[in-house]
């Protein structure tokens, strides 16, 4: 960890504020914190979150549902959004589809009929 003023490696420790120790630089005399990182959320979470909205609960109820905020359920939203626009442009235009696979296969079988069974 280094001081975010002068990128010096000697520090201190100094108390706390808000409960997250502060550090002191021994060549500047900066106070500082060390930045906690967001942790990430699991992505069956966020998968759970897409699910929930395309059954038709709002940004809100998602956020109170599955206890983080809502703009991070918006984002989450927006970001498999972004995914499916580049995964969509990537697609090919389709040439031809076959429609029904069963009825192509019945129609090509012939039906044999024992006449002798009646």
């Amino acid at each position: 960890m280094n001081c975010p003023k002068c990128l010096c490696e000697k520090h201190v420790k100094s108390g706390f504020i808000k409960e997250i120790q502060r550090y002191k630089c021994k060549c500047c005399g900066c106070n500082h914190t060390v930045e906690l990182k967001s942790t990430a959320k699991p992505k069956s979470m966020k998968k759970q979150a897409l699910h929930l909205y395309l059954e038709g609960l709002g940004f809100r109820s998602i956020g109170r549902f599955l206890g983080v905020s809502n703009v991070s359920a918006l984002n989450w939203i927006r970001s498999f959004d972004k995914e499916i626009q580049e995964f969509n442009s990537e697609s090919q235009e389709i040439k031809m589809v076959e429609v029904d696979e069963m009825h192509s296969y019945i129609g090509s079988k012939k039906l044999l009929l024992d006449m002798d069974c009646c």
